[in-house]
Order: C-alpha cells, then structure tokens, then sequence
C-alpha cells in the first residue's frame, strides 16, 4: 500500500526524508542511502542509527559481496507501531488495528445508532480499539494514531463534524479529544467519503491520479482524488454530492432541511420509502438489496433508476473534474450491476467523448474496508511525514 507521504520539515536530508526514501518497501545499504542522498557518510550513519534507535529501520539481510563482509541491508518496519482506523455510519462501525502500512491486522464491527450521540458511539469504539489491542499483544503505548471517518461534514482542521444533517447531538463535539483521553497518538477526523476515497486509492488504485469515490447507502457522498492527493475543499466540505439538487429531485425532502437533493430521491432509504409506498415489504437498505439479488424485477429496477439519476448528477462531475476512475460503494453498491448500469448508461450517454473514452465506471473492491484503510492512511500519511519523524527523534532524545 502506497502511504504517499509528503517531502518536508527538514530540507531533504534530515533523518525524516532518509526515512521517506525506505517507504517504497525497498531494503537499501547504508552505501546506497549515501549514494541516492549525495549525503557524507557519517551523516548517514547518524540518520540511520536514529532512526533504528526508534525501531523504524530494522535490518534485512545482506547485500551481495564485492569482498569482504556482506554489507547489510536496512528496510522500513511497519511493525513500530500500529494506528487504529474506524469508519462509523450511520448504523454500523468498523474498528480496525493496522500496521504503518495500512494493513489490517485486526478488526471488529459493532452495530451502533449514530443519533445515539458521541459519547455512546465513541466509547465503543474506545472499547472495541483496547480489545484488539489485548488480542493482538499490544499496549495503548504502541497506537501511533488515531483515524476515524464520521457520515456528515467534518472540518479536518479541528476535527469536529459541523452541522451534520443524520447525526443529532454530534455538531462540533470534540471528537479527537475524546478520543484522545483514551487511545495514545493524534486523533484525525474526517468526512467517511473521504477516507473510503484514500482507502480505495491506496490499495487498488495507487497510480491514478484522478478518481472520485462515491459512497451510495443512508446518504450519499463524494471522495475525490485529483492530482494523486484527497481534495478536501476549503473548509473541508468538497464532495457533498448528496445535496446536490437532483434533476429529477422535485419537492422530495431531504434531511439537510433542502427539497430535490439527490440523497432525497436516490439514497437507499429513499428508494425504500417509495417502494414500501407502492406495498412492497422492504424494511430497509440491507432488504432491498436482499430483494434484488432475490429477483424482485421492481427492486432491481429501482435501484437502477437510482443509478441513473446519480449519474445526471455524476456527469456534471465528469465534466468538472475528468476522473480516470469512478469507484461507487456502499450497501447499494452490493447491486452493482444494476446500480451501475443506471449511472454508465447516463454518464456515458450524457459526458463529452473526451472525458469518457478513458473513463472507468467500477464497483469497490475492498470488501467494505476502505473506510477503516483510508482512516489509517491519513494517520500513517501524517505521522511518517519528514517533519512529525524529526519531532518523534527530537523527544526520544530529550528523554
């Protein structure tokens, strides 16, 4: 997984940027380091021993010898610590421990009510986070961070959800000090899109610089990537596709207090209401996607409506944003040969040739953890950054 964490903090030739250099997954010699740094030697033989006194370069075996004793090779340890990813809906959450390359070691998901307010619903995540902990022999010394994704809008910068429309109780809470007085390292918050977004990128899609997740499900939202980078707008509210007027979206209320916004006539509870409407038996999001794999024809049929109308408004993104990759995820996203249908059929037909004839229209392919991946991504991104290393260096040895 690529961690795609950026130069800085100490001109390219602290020990942070050496440490930037071994992220590729690539085991290098101290001779290597000199020759790719143009660094003295002694300057590198004081990164490296620092950097190993921190247990982020460990040894890996031996270069081949041209005399003398094999010199050894150094590589990454993503085992220094661990970050806890957490992706919380509005029904459920998945709480995840990884490693310092985002992969999952562990994971536990709980059923939640998201109005039930902060303190109920993060303290078990809390809960969740020191079970996988204890199970996966590690102490809450060990947590390098924290990521948590929230279904509403998210200022980054604070990390408290600002006004979100399905999360009563919630509106500028301070999540990451909550967090914080229970799990060691930052706590980083943002909208859920946007780490399934980062999720996805990092693990399927690295190379891509332009892709736009869309999260289809109680709401519905926008992750988008442009330039290889998470594009979080300026206040942090950039792909708030669900409250985009829909062309078809009439007078249908939305929970924003809006009519006619796309997550009032294409969510899945939308689609549910005017099903159970006609006297149709679905309870729920999970029951219509069950009644379409089940061959209800009007179901199937509704959530490929569903597709077309997201795809009047995704078109409008293709010509804004020219994305090689739209990936659609979700719980509706399990129907994705009828909910992409819908949004291919529009997309394609609607859209510019030049902006389509590359375009890729694709379900998610992380098996619903892009969520809890991207969380820990933007934690890992952040504390493996040159300058966050240099602090971490700077207090070992104060110590």
């Amino acid at each position: 997984m690529s961690t795609d964490v950026a130069p800085g903090g100490s001109g390219g030739t602290g020990a942070g940027d050496l440490l930037h250099l071994m992220l590729d997954g690539v085991p290098r010699t101290r001779a290597e380091l000199i020759s790719l740094t143009g660094l003295a030697r002694s300057t590198v033989g004081a990164r490296v021993e620092a950097l190993m006194s921190a247990n982020l370069l460990v040894p890996s075996g031996e270069a081949a010898s041209t005399g003398g004793r094999p010199p050894a090779r150094l590589a990454f340890n993503p085992d220094a610590g661990v970050v806890v990813g957490v992706d919380v809906g509005a029904t459920h959450a998945l709480v995840a421990l990884t490693d310092l390359r985002g992969r999952v070691v562990g994971e536990r998901a709980l059923a939640i009510d998201i109005a039930s307010g902060p303190k109920a619903v993060l303290d078990d995540v809390v809960r969740a986070a020191r079970e996988l902990l204890r199970s996966g022999r590690r102490r809450v010394g060990d947590v390098s961070g924290v990521g948590i994704g929230l279904p509403g809008p998210v200022e980054h910068a604070t990390g408290r959800p600002v006004l979100p429309p399905i999360m009563p109780g919630w509106d500028t809470y301070d999540v990451p000090g909550h967090l914080s007085s229970a799990l060691r390292g930052p706590v980083l918050v943002d909208n859920d899109v946007n780490l399934m977004a980062l999720g996805e990128h990092a693990t399927v899609y690295p190379h891509v610089d332009q892709l736009l997740f869309v999260k289809v499900a109680t709401g519905i939202g926008a992750g988008i990537i442009s330039g290889g980078r998470l594009h979080r707008g300026a206040q942090g509210s950039a792909g708030d596709l669900g409250h985009v007027a829909a062309p078809h979206g009439g007078d249908a209320r939305c929970t924003c207090g809006n009519t006619g916004c796309l997550e009032a006539v294409a969510s899945g509870p939308a689609i549910v209401r005017r099903l159970r409407a006609q006297g149709l038996d679905i309870a729920d999001s999970q029951g219509l996607v069950d009644a379409s794999k089940a061959g209800d024809l009007v179901a199937t049929e509704a959530i490929r409506d569903a597709g077309r109308e997201i795809g009047r408004v995704l078109a409008t993104c293709v010509s804004l944003l020219n994305p090689s990759v739209i990936v659609v995820g979700g719980v509706l996203a399990q129907t994705a040969e009828h909910l992409l249908a819908g949004v291919r059929e529009v997309v394609y037909g609607r859209s510019l040739p030049l902006a389509t004839g590359d375009l890729q229209i694709v379900a998610s392919r992380t098996a619903g953890h892009a969520g809890v991946v991207g969380a820990a991504t933007m934690v890992i991104q952040h504390v493996l950054a040159p300058g966050q290393v240099e602090d971490r260096l700077g207090s070992a040895a104060a110590v």
